[in-house]
């Protein structure tokens, strides 16, 4: 692994560099919640425009569908650069960017293409993520919500949940089952789905820290028109897998979980001479403190390996596991450093309390972090399976 940046590189990073000193607005860190996540988002409308404008809006998408085309490194390095910056991203597209959007470009037709795809850019359309189901998450194949063919239509019922935004979302990507005699990996259907339509109906679900970001979705009787199928009939498995050759590396996670220790650092420092001090009553958190920092060095060396082999043409696979796996349960040991330096001032939230109370938040979010994106449990077994050549139990 190298880790200079070649010529090329260094003339790309400093642009991206610059770029975000000269446009980005100053970061805010505080309370999670839909309302300040909406605010956030209309306050960030100019700086997305201007990444827009520049194609950095989806720096992985092609150049002819308004993407950068950037390559691995210059996604690593577009990215490393927003996390060191605190450069706000469009998160509220992730889904649209992300998944959705790359989907569409690798599978969907030229009318889908040109129909959804510009609403992403423009930052104008929320999309969220219909895949997991009360019992369907880990094991996502075993979907159960059944679209069945009505002439031109599909009609649609079941149940998904922990559905990101899909209060806020226009559309929806929908895995359904078209063929329940089928294995079960096969006999899915991918669709897209207009949020508006008659039979959907949303309910909220708060998380720990009284955040309404995740849903329950019901459909019943939900028709939706064939030309909204992604990819071909039963064979959408292999449209949900899809990815694009974007930056997977998790490098802004790592730089901004070494911003967090570097604030909880400076926090300690400057209220160390306090007599109420939790240095002062537990003198074992520098230790804590000092272990947190390392383990962030850990989590950016796997993020440099991951990008190396996706550099190299390979593929992550219980690589991107084990980089999973360690960062987001290192998260939570930061949450719960971060409590036990701040004491019982730990538990305040709102803007007068230390450091804007943004730990109380960031604490009781955490305890998801172990779970989305597939569980701890899961990574482990890839990593055993995948990584180690252990048998399945």
């Amino acid at each position: 692994m190298n880790f200079a940046d070649s010529p090329e590189e260094a003339a790309f990073r400093a642009e991206v560099r610059a770029f975000i000193q000269k446009e980005a607005p100053k970061p805010k860190r505080g309370e999670g919640g839909e309302e300040s996540f909406m605010n956030r988002w209309q306050e960030n409308q100019e700086w997305f425009k201007k990444l827009g404008e520049k194609g950095w809006i989806a720096p992985a998408w092609p150049k002819e569908y308004g993407g950068a085309g950037m390559s691995t490194m210059q996604q690593f390095i577009f990215n490393e650069e927003m996390a060191l910056n605190r450069a706000p991203r469009p998160l509220h597209m992730i889904i649209g960017l992300g998944m959705a959007g790359p989907t569409i470009i690798v599978h969907g037709t030229e009318e889908q293409r040109k129909k959804y795809l510009p609403g992403m850019l423009r930052g104008e359309d929320i999309w969220c993520q219909g895949y997991s189901e009360p019992g369907a998450g880990s094991d996502l194949a075993s979907l159960q919500t059944r679209a069945v063919r009505d002439g031109d239509d599909y009609v649609v019922n079941g149940q998904k949940i922990w559905t990101t935004l899909a209060h806020m979302a226009k559309y929806m990507i929908l895995l359904t089952r078209t063929d329940p005699d089928a294995p079960k990996h096969r006999g899915i259907t991918y669709f897209i789905l207009d949020m508006k339509s008659p039979g959907v109906e949303v309910r909220p679900l708060y998380n720990l820290g009284g955040a309404h970001e995740f849903n329950e979705v019901y459909f019943n009787d939900v028709r939706i028109p064939k030309e909204n199928i992604i990819g071909e009939e039963n064979r959408g498995w292999y449209s949900a897998v899809t990815t694009l050759d974007f930056e997977r590396s998790s490098i802004g996670s790592a730089t901004g979980m070494k911003q967090h220790v570097e604030e909880l650092i400076n926090y300690a420092r400057e209220h160390a001479g306090d007599p109420t001090s939790t240095l002062k009553t537990n003198p074992s958190l520098r230790m804590e403190l000092a272990d947190r920092m390392v383990e962030v060095e850990v989590a950016r060396m796997l993020s440099y390996r991951v990008a190396s082999m996706q550099n190299r043409g390979l593929i992550p696979n219980y690589e991107a596991s084990s980089l999973k796996l360690f960062s987001t349960e290192l998260n939570q040991r930061i949450a719960r450093t971060a409590i036990k330096i701040l004491g019982l001032y730990g538990q305040l939230r709102g803007e007068e309390a230390p450091l804007r109370g943004a730990w109380a938040q960031t604490f009781l979010r955490s305890q998801a972090y172990t779970i989305e994106g597939g569980t701890s449990e899961i990574q482990r077994n890839i990593i055993a399976q995948r990584g180690l050549g252990l048998p399945r139990d």
